[in-house]
């Protein structure tokens, strides 16, 4: 489970997608495998959570990582490669930024 805390010293990771409402949960069904099979079993992963607006128009995935390496190694890591070209083609677009936390309530 995520544990969001300003304590945090691992990387946060927050990729918004856009889709639509048709392709939403298509979307989800990829973003879910991916993590069951591919990034969860990754070196440095910590958690994961996704999330989707009222409208299914926007997906959200909050990932926590050991280290920003972790996160990028991932991403080269060829089955996530794979699968990025399909989540790809189920969103008009996506952005994955790296953020720290900086206070947690």
């Amino acid at each position: 489970m995520p544990q969001i805390s300003k304590d945090f010293q691992g990387q946060t990771v927050i990729t918004t997608f856009e889709t639509t409402p048709a392709m939403a949960f298509d979307l989800i069904e990829a973003l879910e495998a991916a993590l069951a099979a591919c990034i969860s079993k990754q070196p440095g992963f910590i958690s994961a959570g996704l999330h989707v607006n009222d409208a299914r128009t926007r997906v959200c995935n909050y990932s926590q990582w050991q280290r920003r390496e972790d996160y990028q190694a991932m991403l080269r890591n060829p089955e996530m490669r794979e699968r990025n070209r399909h989540i790809n083609e189920l969103s008009k677009n996506f952005e994955p930024v790296m953020y720290e936390v900086v206070t947690a309530y």
